[in-house]
């Protein structure tokens, strides 16, 4: 007897979010002992894989309510959407203590959405509805820190340098040893105004705290997806606030100044002529081809790639200490070649009512406060 269809969906949902959830306890167990399951001096059992369930549930209920709040939406407008596909992802397999064990979560909606108002709606719900909950849990964690002793449990060589452990331990680790978490305009609220200043943990250590690391996480891909780019959540917003007309060229110049950011410093005066003779046309390339489907004159995308290319050779000149992040430079790629920097058309531009306006331009807020323009450095 055949399964039908819709039970194999649902059976495939189900699926995915419990290898999703599996992942990110192991990867969390990971983050908090500073271990790998498989390779490890110290290996860890049933007792810290459970303990990972501190970074899974509240990083995952925060992914489900964001995706939710898009499902829910889109159901209101009566239209065909999926429930949400979870991506697992584990690298433990390979000794990389690095993946948080997954790569988000998705939904997919398979009808047209005909308004600029339905666009808005579900664009935001997801966002607005997942911030909620990741102040919730920052709240928590920042406000129950543990001990100084919960990072000596970790990291027992510290211990020998007392409290102020971080002024040493730090001084003759080999490059790459540390992952640190950036920060953001709410983050440091928290930290000022919520947590006990004796407790804070340095940035080196902030991912053993499986809720600071979910809230964290919570918040960086809140501000990703509220980038006001294209088809991104923020995307929808803005497009909603502004209109189709005025969305395209903001959009552009959007797209334009984060690739100015990410690509700061990439390419400096002060490089060596035999560097620069690989480094910058492969440079220029990436240029010319992150910019390629922002027009189908080929002289705009060259202008464009050159335009931003010059004021970053230009900034650096005159202002060598700045640089951006390159990290984002792969979130570029995917914003300029897969996702797109343009909002398709709705067929009905009816303009929002001053209710949803203010809740996009709150939306656009909340990005702000979220963003962190280094969000993981490795030392």
């Amino acid at each position: 007897m055949s399964i039908p269809p819709k039970i194999r969906r649902y059976i495939l949902h189900l699926s995915l979010f419990v290898a999703t959830l599996i992942c990110t306890t192991l990867a969390g167990a990971e983050w908090m002992f500073g271990n790998s399951f498989l390779y490890s001096a110290r290996p860890m059992g049933w007792q810290e894989f459970w303990q990972g369930l501190t970074f899974s549930l509240p990083f995952l209920g925060i992914l489900t309510v964001h995706e939710f709040g898009h499902y829910f939406t889109a159901q209101k407008y009566r239209l065909r959407v999926s429930l949400p596909y979870y991506i697992p992802m584990w690298l433990g397999f390979l000794g990389l203590p690095t993946s948080i064990g997954t790569l988000g979560a998705f939904i997919r909606i398979r009808s047209r959405i005909r308004s600029a108002k339905a666009f808005f709606d579900v664009g935001i719900a997801g966002p607005l509805a997942g911030f909620v909950v990741a102040v919730g849990v920052l709240w928590y964690g920042f406000a129950n820190l543990p001990p100084i002793d919960y990072i000596f449990n970790i990291h027992p060589e510290y211990r020998q340098f007392g409290v102020r452990f971080y002024e040493q331990a730090y001084k003759n680790l080999p490059p790459g040893s540390n992952v640190i978490l950036g920060s953001n305009l709410l983050f440091e609220f928290f930290k000022t105004y919520v947590a006990d200043p004796e407790r804070i943990p340095p940035p080196q250590e902030m991912m053993h705290y499986p809720w600071l690391l979910a809230g964290y996480l919570a918040l960086f891909f809140t501000a990703l997806n509220l980038i006001p780019i294209g088809q991104l959540d923020g995307g929808h917003i803005l497009y909603g606030l502004i209109g189709g007309k005025a969305h395209r060229p903001v959009s552009l110049a959007l797209f334009w100044i984060f690739i100015f950011y990410a690509g700061l410093g990439m390419i400096t005066p002060e490089d060596a002529p035999e560097d620069l003779a690989t480094s910058l046309p492969l440079y220029l390339l990436y240029l010319y081809w992150v910019f390629g489907k922002t027009s189908d004159n080929k002289l705009t995308v060259l202008l464009l790639a050159v335009s931003v290319f010059g004021a970053q050779f230009v900034t650096v000149f005159f202002f060598p200490a700045l640089k951006g992040y390159q990290g984002w430079l792969v979130f570029g790629f995917l914003l300029g070649r897969v996702l797109g920097i343009y909002h398709p058309q709705a067929a009905d531009e009816t303009p929002l009512n001053t209710g949803r306006k203010i809740f996009g331009w709150i939306a656009l807020l909340i990005f702000i406060l979220c963003f962190s323009p280094q969000p993981f450095l490795i030392e």
